[in-house]
């Protein structure tokens, strides 16, 4: 199947501050702005997304800069060399839109996906036994958790009720109480972004996309932006065993961010993030179809709290981070027969999208069989240097 990037862009893109990344061949990554259907080389203003993002008003600092920046190519056409398996490697594409930026990332942070990952734990990892496992604990937790703050006073009182029914949960604990559950996601420089493919391991048997809005935050803790995410999930090794969360989660290519990040302005900021809708569809070479959606505004902890709880006087982050802020997205749409849920398929296709941020499209295979990260911090700082911006 090939890939559909007719909805990349934000619905009001003529207004929208987008920034990202161009693999220009033989030159390496260069930052761009999306500007009026083309992208700009603004390099000069910023040589990497992290310092960009460090200037005093980012918006503003590119608006200026697209007056002089040069024309690097046509978005439609990069766009399409950024099918990863259609692409003309002498032709630039696309990449993730941060780069320094550590990639963190937080969970259990809506009631749904909260329910599921109980479930996984109780399931010890195992598809078959999900659905039995779903309807005994669904109505004792969601009776319980609906409309809980996290960390209040009625969250405490409702995990003591849960621990004398027997339902308590390391899930629970960062669900509802006052520590939120943020994690690495990858390392610097490893997120792929849209058109590559997404990784799961060969031998995963119970996985799943997971969309998601990932804020970009400076080293002041300041949120300057917003790009779409996806957080390839192994739900059978996080449900095994939490101390697994690194292999569930941290693969090649299982974590996709793009197409852009879109800069707060006048006419986007955190408001706007806290509405978004996100919608997500999978399409399978089998002809399977499934569809999902995320609402920001059912968030159990308000986007700004997890940011505060991943970067401040206790951990800092000299060149900024970008913030998975979880999904409430958690598939149980049957794929290979009754009570089986879903799980990816090699081939499948995942969209990600938001009028907000544009859609994010990726092509799911196994880990080995995608190419192996090999540009890394050296990489980078060497292209920079030939360049004359360092």
């Amino acid at each position: 199947m090939t890939l559909d990037f007719s909805r990349s862009l934000p619905d009001d893109a003529a207004k929208a501050l987008l920034i990202g990344r161009l693999c220009q061949p033989g030159v390496g990554p260069v930052i761009v702005a999306c500007w009026q259907g083309a992208l700009f080389d603004i390099s000069r203003l910023a040589p990497t997304v992290s310092q960009l993002l460090e200037l005093e008003n980012p918006a503003a600092a590119v608006q200026a800069a697209l007056a002089t920046a040069p024309r690097m190519a046509a978005l439609g056409e990069v766009l399409a060399n950024s099918d990863e398996l259609m692409r003309d490697a002498g032709r630039p594409w696309l990449l993730a839109p941060c780069d320094l930026q550590v990639i963190k990332a937080s969970g259990v942070t809506f009631v749904a996906s909260l329910l599921e990952r109980v479930i996984e734990e109780n399931a010890r990892g195992d598809a078959a036994k999900a659905q039995e496992i779903r309807a005994a604990l669904g109505g004792i937790l969601g009776d319980n958790l609906a409309g809980i703050v996290p960390g209040s006073a009625e969250a405490a009182r409702v995990k003591q009720v849960l621990i004398a029914q027997g339902v308590w949960s390391q899930y629970l604990e960062v669900g509802i109480g006052p520590d939120a559950e943020i994690f690495t996601k990858a390392p610097v420089l490893s997120a792929v972004g849209t058109g590559a493919q997404v990784g799961i391991l060969e031998d995963s048997k119970w996985n799943n996309p997971e969309p998601e809005v990932v804020l970009a935050i400076n080293s002041r803790g300041s949120v300057v932006g917003a790009a779409l995410g996806n957080d390839v999930n192994l739900r059978d090794f996080e449900g095994r065993s939490a101390l697994l969360l690194g292999k569930a989660k941290d693969n090649n290519a299982s974590c996709a961010i793009g197409p852009f990040i879109r800069l707060f302005d006048a006419d986007f900021g955190m408001d706007d993030v806290r509405r978004i809708e996100l919608a997500m569809r999978v399409d399978g070479e089998d002809g399977f179809t499934m569809h999902g959606a995320s609402s920001l505004s059912k968030i159990s902890r308000d986007p700004l709290d997890i940011a505060a709880q991943a970067i401040g006087p206790n951990h800092q982050y000299p060149d900024g981070l970008m913030l998975f802020l979880g999904t409430m997205f958690a598939p149980t749409q049957d794929r290979h027969g009754p009570g089986l849920g879903f799980t990816h398929e090699v081939g499948d296709v995942v969209l990600v999208g938001t009028g907000q941020l544009g859609t994010l499209v990726n092509r799911v295979n196994h880990c080995h069989r995608i190419a192996p990260w090999d540009f890394g911090l050296a990489a980078l700082m060497r292209s920079l240097a030939q360049r004359g911006l360092l």
